[in-house]
């Protein structure tokens, strides 16, 4: 019996309402009603695609395969930019699925659903459960936001004595700051103007530097990592002149653009450029439990999971009037 439910899909005419349909559950396959779904840049860039909307979903489980092991009807799942993996390659096998050559990922795969819609049918081994002191609201965003972020701290190994800068206060940036002040690093903000300074420090930010118009970083002490999450490149010598020796630098802006960076302070300084995506799940579940106990939460603006409401909130993150992170909610 075939499964039926509404997606809210790209067009280069504008976002659609359209009905999509599943054949029956399968192997370890989930339905779920979708509650919530975060708004991300990502989704901004693939609005004008031929392809269903949305990645930072959650919901309530409605029905559940033959081989589904652990789900059941009634659980509050989430899930992200990544849907299945190979199982069997070398990066699957040592937790580094997001970098399976054969990964299904966002915009790339399974394009007849997504989070913008009623409802989804997704691998059980790709859910992942909600903390229960977590709502399915707050959660949407950390299925890729908090996963991006708290995954660029893992890979970095960040220790609670680092000094860590994050370039942005916005989506990424928010989420950022609130996981390394928890982690008990001392955290160094960087944003355009003052405008954020009150509610980054609310966020566990220590240092606070405006950046407009500034030729030459000055700051209290070198910093041991650097996370940018601008929505594109930054002024890169600005910031590799505050770059303890031995530095990590985590890119997480989506940019098309060619990284060009000066070789010598690089090369003379040790750095490191780290690049990274969404969390493999051992770490995303990591930080989901993290979030849960450290009560991290994302600063977020709600829109309803309509039609309108999908085409505001994604309007509104366009303009740069998003604080910080939206969230679809379903009627």
């Amino acid at each position: 019996m075939a499964i039926k439910f509404t997606v809210y899909r790209g067009s280069k005419d504008g976002i659609k309402q359209v009905e999509t349909e599943r054949d029956d559950l399968k192997r370890d396959e989930v339905l779920v009603r979708t509650t919530h779904s975060g708004v991300c840049g990502t989704d901004v860039h693939y609005q004008s695609v031929d392809m269903s909307l949305g990645h930072e979903g959650t919901g309530v489980v409605e029905a559940t395969g033959p081989d589904a092991k652990i789900l059941k009807k009634g659980d509050r799942v989430g899930w992200g930019y990544e849907h299945d993996c190979c199982g069997f390659c070398k990066q699957c096998l040592t937790g580094w699925e997001t970098l399976c050559k054969e990964r299904k990922m966002y915009g790339l795969a399974d394009l007849d659903q997504g989070s913008f819609g009623s409802h989804a049918v997704w691998r059980e081994a790709f859910l992942f459960k909600i903390p229960d002191n977590m709502s399915n609201e707050d959660a949407g965003p950390l299925m890729c936001g908090g996963s991006t972020v708290f995954n660029a701290l893992h890979v970095a190994q960040v220790r609670s004595t680092a000094r860590v800068g994050i370039v942005g206060v916005g989506g990424l940036g928010h989420l950022a700051i609130q996981f390394a002040a928890k982690m008990g690093c001392q955290v160094v903000v960087f944003s355009g103007t003052d405008s954020k300074k009150e509610e980054a420090t609310k966020l566990g930010a220590g240092e606070f530097y405006a950046i407009k118009g500034v030729k030459e970083l000055k700051i209290k002490a070198p910093l041991d990592h650097l996370i940018v999450t601008t929505s594109s490149q930054p002024d890169w010598p600005l910031y590799l002149n505050v770059m303890s020796p031995g530095g990590i630098i985590s890119p997480l802006s989506v940019d098309s653009n060619d990284l060009k960076i000066p070789y010598m302070p690089l090369l003379l300084n040790g750095l490191r450029i780290q690049g990274g995506i969404v969390g493999s799940r051992q770490v995303h579940r990591d930080m989901l439990e993290f979030a849960s106990f450290h009560n991290i939460k994302p600063v977020k603006m709600t829109f309803p999971l309509t039609l309108d409401g999908v085409k505001e909130s994604l309007k509104t993150l366009e303009d740069g009037k998003m604080r910080y992170r939206g969230v679809l909610v379903a009627p």
